[in-house]
């Protein structure tokens, strides 16, 4: 097994990242989530900063309640969001995700602007292919 200590988080980061604004509703969040198969959306602003976070339990939580009543993503979003850099070794942010038992962090850019995530499932999959003796020198983009 080849395990290169240095990987930075853009190796296996997304770029393809779906994201919401605070006035879409919790309805499109759900719809969102469940076509894309996906747990967690970045709520961003005009300029693509990341301004807060949805996860599946947020919506969960507050989907049956809706009555047919669209209600704001940014009345259930989380605003205080852990975010990383595409440069941050890979090792601190799975550090991070363990830590703060959260299961995404929203890379961001020079001006904070959202340019992808990096999830518990990522990770997962690094350790699976570890696990197996499969290299996992290659970037996430090489799989």
């Amino acid at each position: 097994m080849k395990l290169k200590k240095n990987r930075r988080v853009e190796d296996y980061m997304s770029t393809a990242v779906i994201t919401l604004k605070e006035a879409d509703t919790i309805s499109a969040a759900n719809l969102e989530m469940k076509l894309a198969e996906i747990r967690h959306i970045p709520v961003v602003d005009a300029k693509g900063r990341v301004v807060g976070i949805v996860s599946d339990r947020d919506l969960l939580r507050h989907v049956s309640r809706l009555d047919g009543k669209p209600i704001p993503i940014e009345s259930i979003m989380t605003r205080r969001v852990r975010t990383v850099r595409s440069t941050t070794p890979a090792a601190d942010a799975a550090q991070i995700l363990l830590d703060h038992k959260i299961g995404c962090l929203p890379v961001v850019g020079d001006e904070e602007q959202l340019i992808g995530i990096i999830t518990e499932t990522d990770f997962l999959s690094i350790a699976q292919q570890a696990l197996r003796g499969i290299d996992v020198t290659h970037s996430a983009g090489d799989r």
